[in-house]
Formats: C-alpha cells, sequence, structure tokens
C-alpha cells in the first residue's frame, strides 16, 4: 500500500487562538467599519488575509537572526543575503527594501513616469497602485481563460503573447518595461509556464523592451513548471527558478511570502543603469544601501528562508495544503478559480452571491460572511480592490470577484481547513437569502481597499 502524504516538517511551538461567538463578530465588524483589515487579529480566529509575513520559520532561520549584524553600511548579513539572491536569481545586483512594495516604489520611480504604459498579468494591488499614482497606464495583458473560474488548464496566469505584441506596437515609445507576475495573483494564485515566459521574452527582445518579474511567489511557480510542464519534471526547484529569471532584466520581490519571512524584499537586476538609477531612491525612501530597511537579522533570515524556500519539499507540503482544501470545497460543490492556486483559495463570489447587485461589492460581502459565520478572515479581489478608474473616477467593475484564502506557510493544519470548508459550506446553502452587501463611506483616492470605510445597504 502507497504511504499517504505528510508534510516536511515537524511543530515544536503554537500560539494560542481564541474562538468567538457569533454576537461578539457582529459587533466587532459593525465598529471595524465592514473592513477586514481593521479587525484586530485577536478577533480572528483563522487568519488567510494574507500569506504574506504570516508563516512560521524555520529552526535555522531563527538561529540565522541571532547572528545577524547590525552595522550600518557593509554589514555581512547583507552579503549573506546578496549571495544568496544571486545564486538563486542570477541577478548581481540588489537593492534591499522593507518589504515587495517598497521594491516596487525604489525601482518605479526611476523608470516609471506619467504617460507610461506597463504591461503585464493582472499587476496586483500595489503594482497597479504605484503605476497610477505616477499618472501612468497599468495595462493587463492576462490570458482570457484566467476569467473563466470553473476551466482547468495549467498555466491560467500566462500572458497573452498577442495582447502583449498589440501593446508594444500601439505605445511604442511609452513602455519602460514589461511586468510578469509570478505567480499570478489577481488571478487565483495560477502560475505562469516556462514557455510563456520565453514567449514575453523574445516578443520584447523584438520590440526592445526589457523584462521585470514580480517574484513575490516565483518559487511556487517554479513548483508548477516542475509538476505541470514537460521537460521539467527532472529538474530542481532551483534549476528551473534560475531558468525562469534568465528571461527577465530583473526582478521585485516582497520576500514575505516565498521566502518565508516576516518582514523584507528586495530589487534585482543585471542592468547596472536600472541599479544606479534606483539607488538614489533607495537611500531616500528606506535606508542605506546595505540594508534598505531591514536589520541585519532580517537579511539573515531571508537569505536562509530562499534557500529553503527553493526546496521542492517545502513547496510540496505548502502546496498540498492549499490542494487539500480546494478538494473539500470541491466535495461541497463550492465553486472557486479551478485550478487550484498556489497560496490560496480564490472563491467565486459572483457564482456564490447572484444576488447581491455588483454595485455593492459580492466578494467582500462573502467575506463579511465568512467572518460572522465563523471567525475566518479572507480578503475580497474584486471592485473594492480594483478602484476607481483614475480618469472618470468611476467604480471598476473586474470579470472576478473572487474572495481569497490565503494559507500561511506552516501555519495551520489540515483541520483548520476542514473549519474552513465547512463553514463555506454553510453560507452556500443559504447563498439565495443574501440579497444585499455593503456601500462606501468612506475611501483614499488609491489602494482605498485597505483603509475603506463601508455600512450596510
Amino acid at each position: 500500500m502507497e504511504l499517504p502524504f505528510a508534510e516536511s516538517y515537524r511543530i515544536k511551538m503554537v500560539e494560542h487562538i481564541r474562538r468567538s461567538t457569533r454576537e461578539e463578530r457582529e459587533q466587532w465588524i459593525k465598529e471595524a467599519k465592514y473592513n477586514l483589515f481593521k479587525l484586530p487579529s485577536s478577533q480572528v480566529y483563522i487568519d488567510l488575509l494574507t500569506d504574506s509575513g504570516t508563516g512560521a520559520m524555520s529552526d535555522k532561520q531563527w538561529a540565522a537572526i541571532m547572528l545577524g549584524d547590525e552595522s550600518y553600511a557593509g554589514a555581512s548579513s547583507f552579503f549573506n543575503m546578496k549571495n544568496m539572491i544571486e545564486k538563486i536569481t542570477g541577478f548581481q545586483y540588489v537593492l534591499p527594501t522593507h518589504q515587495g512594495r517598497a521594491a516596487e516604489n525604489v525601482f518605479f520611480s526611476a523608470t516609471v513616469k506619467e504617460g507610461s504604459v506597463i504591461p503585464g498579468n493582472s499587476h496586483f494591488d500595489t503594482t497597479k497602485g504605484h503605476i497610477e499614482y505616477r499618472k501612468a497606464i497599468a495595462l493587463d495583458c492576462t490570458i482570457d481563460e484566467a476569467s473563466n473560474t470553473q476551466l482547468e488548464i495549467p498555466f491560467k496566469g500566462n500572458v497573452d503573447p498577442a495582447k502583449l505584441e498589440k501593446a508594444l506596437a500601439e505605445h511604442k515609445g511609452n513602455v519602460p518595461f514589461v511586468i510578469v507576475t509570478v505567480t499570478n495573483n489577481t488571478a487565483g494564485g495560477q502560475p505562469v509556464s516556462m514557455q510563456n515566459l520565453r514567449e514575453v521574452r523574445e516578443i520584447c527582445n523584438k520590440h526592445g523592451i526589457p523584462v521585470i518579474l514580480d517574484s513575490a511567489r516565483f518559487a511556487e511557480n517554479a513548483y508548477f513548471i516542475k509538476t505541470r510542464e514537460k521537460g521539467y519534471e527532472d529538474k530542481t526547484i532551483k534549476e528551473i527558478a534560475r531558468e525562469m529569471f534568465s528571461y527577465a532584466d530583473g526582478m521585485t520581490m516582497s520576500s514575505k511570502k516565498d521566502a518565508i519571512v516576516n518582514m523584507g524584499g528586495f530589487f534585482a537586476t543585471n542592468k547596472k543603469e536600472w541599479y544606479d538609477a534606483a539607488t538614489m531612491f533607495c537611500v531616500m525612501y528606506e535606508g542605506y544601501l546595505t540594508y534598505g530597511g531591514m536589520a541585519g537579522r532580517d537579511m539573515n533570515a531571508l537569505a536562509q528562508g530562499l534557500d529553503e524556500g527553493t526546496e521542492f519539499s517545502v513547496l510540496e507540503s505548502r502546496i498540498k495544503q492549499v490542494q487539500y482544501l480546494g478538494q473539500r470545497l470541491d466535495e461541497y460543490g463550492i465553486p472557486y478559480q479551478r485550478p487550484a492556486g498556489g497560496h490560496a483559495i480564490f472563491v467565486d463570489a459572483k457564482k456564490i452571491l447572484p444576488n447581491v447587485p455588483k454595485e455593492q461589492f459580492k466578494a467582500q460581502t462573502l467575506g463579511i460572511e465568512l467572518y460572522l459565520e465563523a471567525g475566518i478572515r479572507g480578503v475580497e479581489i474584486g471592485a473594492l480592490l480594483a478602484d476607481r478608474d483614475p480618469v472618470t473616477r468611476e467604480n471598476r467593475y473586474p470579470e472576478l470577484e473572487l474572495l481569497r484564502l490565503a494559507i500561511p506557510r506552516r501555519t495551520y493544519t489540515n483541520n483548520h481547513m476542514d473549519v474552513i470548508a465547512v463553514a463555506l459550506k454553510n453560507i452556500y446553502d443559504r447563498r439565495e437569502s443574501i440579497v444585499s452587501g455593503y456601500r462606501i463611506v468612506k475611501e483614499l483616492p488609491i489602494m482605498r481597499h485597505f483603509t475603506i470605510e463601508l455600512e450596510k445597504c
């Protein structure tokens, strides 16, 4: 008999979490203005708001923290991190930042101008925010298949080559770079194939346009290439990652995901002109070039986490837990973005709450219902996150209205996944009775979903 799958780690520390009553949760979400971000973590039972900085670090990472060099300039911890980044990615110029959006800020400040057009595959919230804040355009070139949540194809995060070709031809002279997000978060944690990365590189070479990878979950993307793309089944994750980065000129990374740290990020490239231009903004916004918003202990943990996070056994344990939750939802017929993503299950709010008007934010409504049902916190990937059109100031309504349930790494057990599945089933069973959502009371002009205030309709 074949042995069942088991995680590639054992647990040596636990953190207490408290169950609450429905009455408590009704009061708490009202006080939070129906914004899940505003809930104190003590009021959350299972926290799936994000997998960013919420994973459990390893014993070796904690040991590395104790060896952190806190020198202001030239800390050995920086060189530990830089050497690991270069080993895995091939990029020799590295600017550390406190997290991924800071890496975007440093790089975009040097390269994006008013009127620039940045093609990509479903830019995530901070990426789009940094682009539009500079009065530039984030142009989505994701394949159309990504908008059909029930369609099962292996690489649903791909860039559409025809859309990209058209964009580069139409906006000649205004495209500073193309950005490819691996995995594609907004489309449901869906991977990008190696073949697609090669195609993007070839198209961009023809037009003389460089390529950047938004690499927060590059290791998960490499796992899917290994398990789904012909010719890569015998390659290591590190070998696959190195080839992925060979098709790019640089990268931004939130290391709080696949490097499994609580804080940290970086920009890396082999284009010295990019590095030189970005250094001023690193010093201005982050800190000196060899710490850039990070403590030495965090850089040590990041270096160790990158090494561990690009091992197959670590990724297999992580991704199979996400798939397990998807299998449980399949048992109850609950629709989500298929196949299961690398870091999260993205539940299809359009299909679950057909009676809630789109103007009342279906995915946010589903997220609030899940919190009220069981104290589970997810995040809306829909019209609230899409923000308003920068010109018309009208709400944008994307094709996908998703509730993302992001699974922190090495944090919850499959028993927690069972609780999540049953809670969603209870909502699904009474979906016809949910007929209204929420309206906006107060919002910021950009990246509003973090701080927005709502009221019941």
